[in-house]
């Protein structure tokens, strides 16, 4: 088992691009040719319905959004609708769950610590509610509490590779979860680092907290890399595999 996590940072990434670049990784992981591997970026404006979304989650008709400028997309993995877009710091961990039992609750619990530490060092205290998924402000849970959510999680694992991931509102728009259920939970208030502290915050920074964070929590040493350093590139259009 390597003992680092190799650190990505992608810039802003449309989510199929993402989602394409995860899909090759994780096929590189599972057959041991890269250690695990964290990716952080940002996405172009986009609704991505898991596993479980209905119809209800984008109350609008999907025609409306798009006329918004936001893609509404499917995808693999578990949880309702969210909303992605640039300010919003997105991790994905492509990371081989051997070494962890294969336990992907114990998994999940361990990227809620991860964003917990990491608003933690940036001055916002988070939680866990009991019930309902992701990160969310201290207070009492909605609908009626105080509890606003700023981070959320959905995964994927496939023959024991994890893709997908954690979201965490730093900086972005909160305006398209309003026009949503987000994670399918009524009465819910977003919030993000920006509007918690008054001020703008620093997607970048956040984002190297993030890796230290993952780095600590699940017991690897964060190496930043470039894509190309793994064989890989990933245009403006179009995502290719260098020979």
């Amino acid at each position: 088992m390597s003992s680092e996590v190799l650190v990505v940072r992608c810039g802003t990434v449309p989510y199929e691009e993402a989602r394409e670049l995860q899909k090759r990784l994780e096929a590189l992981r599972q057959g041991d040719e890269i250690a695990d591997v964290l990716l952080l970026l940002e996405h172009t404006p986009v609704y991505t319905r898991g596993r479980r979304s209905t119809p209800e989650e984008l109350p609008m008709g999907v025609q409306w959004y798009e006329t918004q400028g936001i893609e509404v997309l499917d995808t693999d993995r578990g949880g309702l609708v969210t909303y992605h877009g640039p300010g919003q710091l997105v991790a994905y961990p492509i990371v081989s769950l051997e070494p962890y039992g294969n336990d992907v609750h114990e998994y999940v619990r361990g990227l809620e610590q991860v964003m917990i530490g990491a608003l933690g060092e940036h001055g916002v205290a988070a939680q866990i509610i009991k019930g309902l998924t992701g990160v969310w402000t201290e207070g009492e849970p909605p609908p009626g509490g105080g509890a606003r959510k700023i981070g959320s999680i959905g995964v994927h694992v496939s023959r024991g590779v994890t893709t997908h991931g954690l979201a965490v509102n730093v900086s972005n728009d909160l305006q398209p979860f309003e026009w949503i259920v987000p994670c399918g939970i009524e009465g819910v208030a977003m919030t993000s680092l920006t509007r918690e502290l008054g001020s703008e915050q620093s997607v970048g920074a956040f984002a190297d907290t993030i890796g230290e964070r993952f780095g600590a929590v699940f017991e690897r040493t964060p190496n930043p890399v470039g894509l190309a350093d793994l064989g890989l590139d990933l245009p403006a259009a179009r995502l290719t595999v260098k020979p």
